[in-house]
């Protein structure tokens, strides 16, 4: 086993890492906790054991279910089962799941205990921690011009534990592989750390530890935690046009390699680095980086241009440079759509 401590003052809270870390889950679990109301969906094959009576309650798969009606749904089984502020919600499942069931954590009793037992790659190196919840708005812009998006109305509130069972990979489709080595990729850019050269428990429990040492300087995203948004702005862009028809970590992988040619255009980065991003992304973690086809290039800008990092004129990014990663605001529309002409 491996553990992180993410070091958040009288918050701090161990991620806990390795083949059978669930076993380690009720010592994480608060000890005023006399229920636990086990947030899951269907198909989930890792039981766990929380050590208390509960419910068990499912969401629906798919990102059309991560919405306010599903957070609804979920406060009013915790009602039904008489859940206080002193008992504890536990999520199972991905990120999908740790970030409905941690928004519904945060607002029930205006903040209720969560742990979650991540099943997923993208869970276990990006979702599951730091804090960050919340739900997708649906998308209206053909009937009136307004449009929603990815995660735009959620909640910071931390786990009181994590556990990344790596029991759980062997049991994830291929696509869901594919979608946590997107994630997984932009930490290769934001330290000079060679995770390749590194088992899976470890180069997992490092990328673990560059977040929490991230969230533990910025915890609400003022500054420095937007980096571990790396590649995000397009990724978004591209769930929100496709209607998450392209996966997360597949769109991730795709803006990592967008955003390298964008810091190109700009005189920040050299070729040879834009090209090491296609070594890391396509060669070592065989993720397609090429551009899907759906609607106009412009149509992406105006999407990117919602982008909850967006400060003043102009885009913001979040992109590499001779001071390493970075945020950089007032991008012009030009140039970020110049760019999307590069990427192959």
């Amino acid at each position: 086993m491996i553990t992180v401590r993410v070091p958040l003052g009288e918050r701090a809270y161990d991620v806990v890492i390795g083949h059978g870390a669930r076993s380690e889950l009720s010592a994480l679990l608060p000890r005023s906790a006399q229920r636990a109301a086990i947030v899951t969906q269907s198909g989930i094959r890792l039981k766990i054991d929380p050590g208390l009576p509960g419910e068990r309650f499912e969401i629906g798969h798919g990102e059309e279910h991560k919405t306010m009606q599903s957070v609804e749904s979920l406060c009013r089984g915790f009602a039904s089962m008489g859940l206080t502020r002193n008992d504890v919600v536990v999520s199972l499942g991905g990120g999908m799941v740790s970030d409905v069931a941690g928004f519904a954590a945060a607002s029930w009793h205006r903040g209720v205990a969560v742990v979650h037992v991540t099943t997923t790659l993208v869970g276990m190196v990006d979702a599951a921690i730091g804090g960050k919840t919340g739900v997708n708005l649906p998308v209206y812009d053909h009937l009136n011009d307004r449009v929603g998006g990815k995660n735009l109305v959620g909640a910071y509130w931390q786990p009181v534990g994590v556990i990344c069972d790596l029991d759980a990979l062997s049991t994830l489709p291929a696509r869901e592989l594919r979608c946590g080595r997107g994630e997984m990729a932009k930490y290769h850019f934001l330290t000079g750390d060679d995770l390749l050269a590194m088992g899976e428990a470890e180069r997992i429990a490092r990328c673990v530890q560059i977040k929490a040492d991230i969230v533990a300087g910025d915890e609400r995203e003022g500054g420095r935690r937007a980096l571990l948004n790396y590649g995000h702005t397009l990724a978004h862009a591209l769930e929100t046009e496709t209607n998450y028809a392209i996966a997360h970590g597949e769109a991730v992988a795709i803006g990592l390699v967008y955003a390298a040619h964008l810091a190109q255009r700009l005189g920040r980065i050299s070729d040879e680095r834009v090209q090491q991003h296609y070594e890391v992304v396509s060669g070592a973690y065989e993720l397609d980086t090429a551009l899907p086809k759906v609607a106009s290039r412009e149509r992406l800008i105006a999407l990117m241009g919602l982008d909850k990092k967006v400060l003043g004129d102009g885009l913001t990014f979040v992109l590499d440079g001779s001071n390493g990663v970075e945020v950089v605001a007032g991008v012009s529309p030009a140039d970020a759509l110049a760019a999307l002409e590069d990427v192959h």
